[in-house]
């Protein structure tokens, strides 16, 4: 049945419901950090069980009070941003190509990276205190894989609000703009019993191409948009005065002090 996280792992990889179901938990609470470690881990657990026969659902769930609460900040500093975005967008594209459904259970902030990965699944089931979110404005950078997947979840309009603002929303709130699909009390239960009711009946292979038929072209436009994303971040905005700024003073626990350079 499982292969749980151990001391050295950040991801608790399980196969359950006779193999038609992989749970992969993020298991460093309670920040759970989207860092080389964790999307490493979530790369190679995707490799693993992609093409595994009968398999037809991949829950996304975590340990802990919060579902994450983004990527690692030291990450994106200068010398290792562009290693964290390649990996880190690799992993979406890894997510949406997917021949299973992901879909995923959140309690707690869902935040920065977190949110990315989120948005990267299907269905979105939420606890009635989770909150989403893109801060990532407040230190003066953006959120790439966001700008991509956010327009896609919700309204264009609706997407700037959160990406330009980086406020949080409730669950009820993200229900409306339609980032969430469930809320419910216990989020991975709700996720388990959709998985029950609506997918374990259907044949893999169609749910295959089920999948590539509803999100092919999305997925490969996709991969396209987070390219030019990156390459926005790094040649453009971490080029200028702010960017590392915002970065320095989050890090040093002070304010910034934008020169807006």
């Amino acid at each position: 049945m499982a292969e749980l996280a151990t001391g050295t792992s950040p991801l608790g990889v399980r196969l359950e419901r006779d193999g038609a179901l992989l749970r992969l938990t993020l298991a460093r609470p309670k920040a759970n950090l989207i860092d080389a470690g964790m999307i490493a881990a979530l790369s190679t657990a995707l490799a693993a069980h992609r093409g595994a026969k009968g398999l037809r659902g991949v829950l996304l769930d975590h340990e802990g009070p919060h579902f994450s609460f983004g990527a690692s900040v030291e990450e994106h500093l200068p010398a290792q941003a562009a290693g964290m975005l390649a990996s880190l967008h690799a992993l979406i594209g890894e997510m949406l190509e997917f021949p299973a459904p992901i879909f995923a259970a959140v309690r707690g902030q869902c935040l920065g990276g977190g949110l990315e990965l989120a948005l990267a699944a299907g269905p979105i089931f939420a606890a009635p205190d989770a909150k989403f979110g893109q801060p990532e404005m407040k230190l003066g950078v953006f959120a790439p894989a966001a700008s991509v997947l956010l327009p896609w979840r919700v309204s264009q309009p609706a997407a700037e609000d959160l990406l330009l603002s980086g406020r949080s929303i409730g669950a009820e709130e993200a229900r409306s703009l339609g980032l969430v699909q469930h809320v419910a009390d216990d989020p991975a239960a709700a996720a388990l019993a959709w998985f029950d009711e609506h997918l374990a009946g259907k044949s893999g292979a169609c749910l295959d191409f089920a999948l590539r038929a509803a999100r092919g072209a999305r997925a490969r436009e996709a991969r396209a948009r987070l390219a030019d994303v990156e390459r926005l971040y790094l040649d453009g905005l971490m080029q200028t005065r702010d960017a590392n700024e915002g970065l320095d003073a989050f890090l040093a626990k002070r304010p910034p002090h934008w020169e807006h350079r």
